[in-house]
């Protein structure tokens, strides 16, 4: 029998501030993409009677999103064991996060790492007392970090669809260093592949085409990747950034994914990519 696959918004929720923060942002997201939400809890073997916590937010999410399609559910097993199926049939899957400078970070457990090398489905990570909407999200940018010698277009259109939905700009960061294959480095290079980097607008010329309606800002990298990151997340409504998967042998996080994923103080897209 074929299998009917319906596409939704998944979090999982454990009643942590973390996770409430994750749910109502993935509730926002489900609305904006017009697609179900799915709470989920893994119920480990340290609170084995606690039943409540998914549909004690599944009623308070309704109540603050009427019309949005909420379904709660509650799984024996490791909180890092998202089941196979539930990743397949999830158009996102959110997880909470401790609060910048909490011992863990986003990876506290490594649950969110163990979550992240298990699916090809981008993972959002949400820091705790960021989930509530306020009017400044909507004015604020998504952010990308891309990197022009590995432009991916899964990445790309992830952005600049995130960006659409809030009607914000889009603030895109580069490295800048597109010079044509031969050509010899300026002085003092950052360290970078082989691989010749494309020009950004010969890369972003689809996704500006498809969506004119996004505002693109475009800026060359300063300083380390990942610090400049962190920088602008302190200002954006969400930053996107993109992992490797090869071979099966799940996520490739490199040292600008880890430091955004510690560091960052906005919620973090982390999108599959080969």
């Amino acid at each position: 029998m074929t299998r009917t696959v319906t596409l939704c918004v998944t979090v999982g929720c454990d009643g942590s501030r973390a996770s409430r923060a994750a749910a109502e942002w993935a509730a926002r997201e489900a609305r904006m993409l017009g697609l179900p939400l799915h709470l989920l809890h893994v119920r480990g073997s340290d609170h084995p009677t606690r039943t409540a916590w998914p549909c004690d937010t599944a009623g308070a999410l309704a109540a603050r999103h009427p019309g949005l399609a909420i379904r709660a559910e509650q799984f024996a097993g490791q909180p890092a064991d998202v089941p196979a199926d539930l990743a397949r049939d999830a158009a996102l899957l959110v997880l909470g996060s401790r609060a910048p400078g909490r011992v863990g970070g986003f990876l506290a457990g490594s649950v969110a790492h163990a979550v992240l090398a298990r699916t090809e489905r981008p993972v959002v990570l949400v820091r705790e007392g960021t989930g509530h909407h306020d009017d400044t999200e909507s004015r604020t940018p998504v952010v990308l970090g891309l990197d022009l010698a590995h432009p991916d277009a899964r990445l790309i259109g992830f952005a600049f669809s995130a960006a659409a939905r809030r009607g914000t700009t889009l603030r895109i960061v580069h490295d800048g260093d597109h010079r044509p294959e031969g050509e010899p480095p300026s002085a003092g290079p950052r360290p970078r592949t082989l691989r010749r980097a494309l020009a950004p607008g010969e890369i972003l010329r689809p996704w500006r085409e498809k969506l004119p309606e996004v505002p693109v800002a475009e800026e060359d990298l300063c300083g380390t990747p990942g610090a400049h990151l962190v920088d602008l997340s302190r200002e954006a409504s969400l930053v996107v950034i993109g992992r490797q998967v090869r071979d099966g042998f799940g996520a490739r996080l490199g040292p600008v994914a880890h430091a955004v994923l510690h560091r960052a103080t906005a919620p973090v897209a982390v999108v599959p990519h080969v």
